[in-house]
């Protein structure tokens, strides 16, 4: 049983991730790989990228500081009440059970050109919705629980015992951080990155909702892959989606890359 269990499993990876990946890349590279070069390097295309990196420049910033902080009060802080925190922690899990697509409505109406908060923004010269604002926002909604839940375990498992000592001996917060805290949660935050920056490049509902999918504006190297396969622009479509596919490769083998690090380090000592 165990061998077909064994071959189950490699079979639905191959009808799942590898025979659709070859497909993609059979179709790219059917007329050679001048049609590739062609469909990346188009200005749309370019322009997709570039906002597709800023993006994940913004949310990696802001998931690892507020990630590291919020994992920080859940874990050592004194303020919260045993009812207060079921209710952060459902806070934090709401990406997981929420559709993207229903969060990228809620920035809508919360920040709508219609909306009390758009209003005051756009007064501001601030545009939210339809623009750069809204669809970092987006993202960081579904990207927020990730360096989150990687934290809080460690720091759980970690205890407070050695910040304490740290304290008695006179150093402080920051100083105690640095020298005590991070060295124990460093490598949670690097893979609470990797998985960020995967996820943001992957993300396609809540930024197309949020973003409006306006070329060479606010379009997205996923939503031009949307955009070109509704204008049965195949081969441009399949292009951005195996370079994005190769980039999620990559990412995760650099993921994989750290946790043997890690544990080569673990056994070191």
């Amino acid at each position: 049983m165990r061998r077909v269990y064994i071959a189950i499993t490699v079979l639905l990876f191959a009808l799942i991730l590898i025979l659709p990946f070859s497909s993609i890349v059979m179709s790219v590279f059917q007329k050679g790989v001048g049609p590739f070069f062609e469909a990346i390097k188009r200005p749309e295309a370019l322009h997709a990228f570039k906002v597709s990196l800023i993006i994940v420049l913004f949310v990696v910033v802001l998931n690892t500081v507020i990630g590291v902080w919020l994992s920080l009060e859940i874990t050592r802080g004194t303020w919260k009440s045993k009812w207060v925190r079921p209710i952060i922690n459902v806070i934090i899990d709401l990406p997981f059970s929420v559709s993207p697509v229903i969060g990228g409505l809620m920035i809508i109406l919360l920040f709508g050109p219609n909306t009390i908060l758009g209003t005051f923004f756009e007064n501001a010269g601030i545009k939210i919705t339809y623009a750069l604002p809204g669809m970092i926002m987006a993202t960081v909604f579904v990207t927020f629980p990730l360096m989150i839940r990687e934290i809080v375990p460690v720091l759980t498992e970690l205890g407070i015992s050695s910040e304490e000592a740290s304290a008695t001996l006179g150093a402080g917060q920051i100083r105690t951080f640095f020298q005590v805290t991070w060295p124990s949660i460093c490598w949670s935050v690097y893979n609470g990155l990797v998985l960020t920056i995967a996820r943001s490049v992957g993300e396609f509902g809540a930024v197309l909702v949020v973003s409006g999918n306006i070329i060479n504006q606010t379009q997205t190297a996923t939503t031009l892959v949307y955009q070109d396969s509704v204008d049965n622009n195949v081969i441009a479509a399949n292009s951005v989606a195996l370079l994005l596919g190769l980039f999620s490769v990559a990412v995760l083998l650099f993921l994989e890359w750290m946790k043997r690090r890690k544990e080569d380090k673990i056994h070191a000592h």
